[in-house]
């Protein structure tokens, strides 16, 4: 049985963060535990940071929050003593692909996880790249090398510092460290899990663990690259599956409870701690089983880790990171818009959105089943793929080349080739108007006409004046296309002959429903090959005249006191647009309008100081107001949650400025009096010395200002005097250790409360 998720509090916090690891595996041998009990008896606010992080992960998870898709900039420190420990580019690559495909389940070995399991199998929308620039803004490999006298390092971090024998890290809000080296004591790698010192933040892995399926290390079992990827998961937050303890939690509702670590590759099922007839999930990635027994992340797991990159996320700021965008002469943005049509038996399709700047693109497509990718380089934004086995599912990703370098791969999509055989028609009965199939625009579709008088009916709705675009291929013989308003009067009709693809573009249409009818000319028909039906509309006079720009680094500078026309237009899809205030204009207003689903908006100062947010839910229009007098360039980040998009409908943006405070509530409802003081923005967070508060008051009063630790003692406490309206002041923050505190200001009878992370 799956096990409760609990909620810790602080009297079962020091039970949780001083757990040792209660049963070392004699294979495997993780350090990130006992590295973890380490840095708690160096700093015993290390338990309370952690403690914070795993409340904000349980909250995320509650709240049911979107998921972002990150790519995340990694930096690889080979140190090596000797040439078999200088592990080639190649090798490094290797494992990077083996990282992307596991912790996108699209690993090579995904179909070997037991059927009771497989459905739990997550796409965690993580990625990772080779750093394209270093800190310092110049071009990298995202490799760099030492040779060292130290014959092998252990997890005492001296192989996290030059002056040790090792390599200083990069800055790791911007940067996954990741060094290489020969471990000692058996010890195949550890992690920093969030919230500790930046100057130790990384993954440490044993250098022959290296690699991948396709390209193995020389660690055997452990040489498929696993290591890395379990690590990696206690980089970001996840516990072993075991919960270091007999029959302990790894705060995780959909992996069983199990008693202890497994080794090697247990037969399937393998039951303790009563968990069931389906016993352990010996086969994930946090257990201690070999490589080629490992194959599967848990959608809890992935939920767990996307909290560190939610609004509040202890590793938010790799989301503004610049790592994987190449400098000199511009940027080249990652392909967005993946999709498959004109799928056959044999044959697709594959298009993309195009990239400003790019001169062509590296096309990679693989078997679903196989770890070795083909690479085609394209010219244009499509590719048509032939000679494809039927029934069968393929991978493919996509990179930008630019004069100024590449861009990383896409996050990997997938299609499913038509079965030659076999094919049923879940639709029917739907021979007739009246019995259409409803379907959603837009659409893709497998479907049969079955015998000599059958054929389909589908209908659809539009919501606003549209283009309409149908097509239908794979057809089995002489098959024509309808399309039909609501009525049934015939609009349009295509009928190419033989087994030619049909297609209809019907422009202009107006709201209200159509039907799209189907049928095989003469009685055609084939009771086993499904033909394949897609409809879309786009919304008349709705272009989005600003992609690509779904990074901050590719934001498209908008004009302020304007409607901004743009596009959700896929469920990866992500909007960055940027303006400047001035003086003396300097108070923002942002409203997100016409939405066509649950959109939701975020301003920032700069590409990484978050100053407003707006999350309505629905098709409610969004706004954020910012009555600030900071002076800056701004950057808005549209997204639509839960994966919502549309196509064919235009969002509108405005990003408003003006001398005067906006009004904090309906401008057409209360006056100005009736505004209630309290905090509106806290910045930069993190910090480390400094924070910034803008604090809107109504009577001018001195407010009593009081920093807070996670255990609710209070750090230090001052007046601030203040004047009506809105007030920005600095607090210097005191010597306090790295991690979660809280700030609360009192006036009068109001008290505001928010959280900031301190971080040197």
């Amino acid at each position: 049985m799956m096990k409760t998720l609990r909620f810790f509090t602080k009297s079962t916090l020091l039970v949780l963060a001083v757990a040792l690891v209660s049963s070392a595996s004699a294979q495997r041998n993780c350090g990130s535990m006992q590295y973890l009990q380490q840095q708690i008896g160096a700093d015993p606010s290390r338990a309370a940071v952690l403690q914070m992080i795993d409340q904000h992960a349980e909250w995320f998870a509650t709240t049911g929050q979107a998921k972002v898709i990150v790519t995340i900039p990694v930096v690889f420190h080979v140190v090596y003593a000797n040439a078999t420990q200088n592990i080639s580019d190649a090798k490094i690559q290797a494992q990077v692909a083996q990282l992307n495909a596991d912790y996108a389940r699209l690993n090579s070995d995904a179909g070997s996880t037991p059927a009771a399991f497989a459905s739990l199998g997550a796409n965690t929308q993580i990625q990772f790249c080779l750093a394209q620039r270093d800190p310092s803004g110049a071009a990298s490999t995202g490799i760099e090398r030492r040779s060292t006298t130290v014959a092998s390092f252990t997890d005492n971090d001296n192989v996290k510092f030059t002056s040790s024998g090792g390599m200083n890290a990069w800055p790791s809000g911007s940067y996954m460290n990741f060094w290489s080296a020969n471990l000692g004591g058996g010890l195949l790698g550890y992690a920093q899990f969030p919230g500790g010192s930046s100057s130790t933040d990384g993954v440490v892995c044993l250098y022959s663990s290296i690699g991948s399926i396709s390209t193995p290390g020389t660690a055997s079992p452990y040489n498929l690259g696993r290591t890395a990827t379990h690590e990696v998961g206690h980089w970001l937050n996840l516990r072993h599956i075991w919960g270091d303890a007999n029959c302990g939690s790894d705060l995780v509702s959909d992996t069983p409870t199990q008693q202890t670590s497994n080794g090697g590759c247990p037969s399937f099922p393998h039951t303790t701690c009563s968990n069931g007839a389906n016993g352990d999930m010996f086969m994930n990635y946090m257990d201690y089983t070999d490589d080629a027994c490992m194959n599967i992340f848990t959608q809890g797991q992935s939920t767990r880790m996307n909290a560190l990159f939610g609004s509040g996320g202890s590793r938010v700021s790799l989301l503004s990171s610049q790592g994987c965008v190449p400098p000199s002469g511009g940027t080249c943005g990652t392909p967005s818009g993946l999709s498959a049509s004109s799928v056959t038996t044999s044959s697709a399709t594959l298009g993309w959105s195009a990239v400003a700047g790019a001169t062509s693109y590296n096309l990679q497509h693989k078997l679903g089943t196989s770890s070795t990718w083909t690479t085609v380089s394209v010219a244009s934004t499509s590719y048509a793929l032939g000679t494809l086995a039927s029934n069968t599912t393929y991978n493919y990703q996509v990179q930008a080349v630019c004069s100024s370098g590449s861009s990383a791969y896409s996050t990997a999509s997938s299609f499913t080739t038509l079965a030659t055989g076999g094919c049923t028609d879940a639709l029917e009965p739907n021979n007739s108007t009246a019995a259409s199939a409803t379907i959603t625009l837009p659409a893709s579709i497998n479907a049969l006409i079955a015998s000599g008088t059958d054929a389909d009916y589908y209908r659809f709705t539009l919501a606003s004046t549209s283009n309409v675009t149908l097509n239908m291929s794979n057809l089995a013989g002489d098959y024509d296309l309808r399309l039909l308003n609501s009525t049934g009067t015939q609009l349009a009709i295509s009928q190419a002959g033989g087994t030619t693809a049909e297609a209809i573009t019907y422009n202009s249409a107006a709201a209200g429903t159509y039907y799209v009818h189907a049928f095989g000319y003469g009685g055609a028909f084939s009771a086993t090959q499904c033909y394949l039906l897609t409809a879309s509309a786009a919304a008349v006079g709705c272009t989005d005249a600003y992609e690509s720009n779904n990074t901050s680094g590719t934001a498209k500078t908008i004009t302020k006191n304007a409607d901004i026309p743009a596009l959700i237009s896929s469920t990866t899809d992500v909007d960055w647009f940027k303006f400047s205030n001035t003086s003396s204009n300097p108070k923002i207003k942002i409203n997100l309008s016409n939405l066509a689903g649950d959109y939701d908006v975020t301003l920032y100062r700069g590409t990484s100081t978050q100053v407003g947010i707006s999350q309505n839910g629905g098709t409610t229009a969004e706004q954020i107001i910012l009555n600030t007098t900071t002076v800056a360039t701004y950057y808005v980040k549209v997204v639509g949650y839960n994966g919502a998009f549309s196509a064919s409908q235009c969002y509108t943006l405005r990003a408003s400025t003006q001398s005067a405070n906006w009004r904090e509530i309906d401008e057409q409802e209360v006056t100005m009096d009736k505004i209630q003081s309290g905090m509106l923005n806290l910045w930069p967070n993190p910090t480390s010395d400094k924070l910034n508060i803008e604090y809107l008051s109504d009577n001018g009063a001195a407010v009593r200002i009081t920093v807070i630790d996670e255990l609710g003692r209070e750090i230090f406490t001052m007046q601030q005097p203040t004047t009506i309206g809105t007030n920005v002041f600095g607090v210097n923050m005191p010597e306090l250790m790295n991690g979660m505190y809280m700030l609360r200001i009192v006036d009068g009878d109001h008290t505001g409360i928010q959280r900031f992370m301190f971080q040197r």
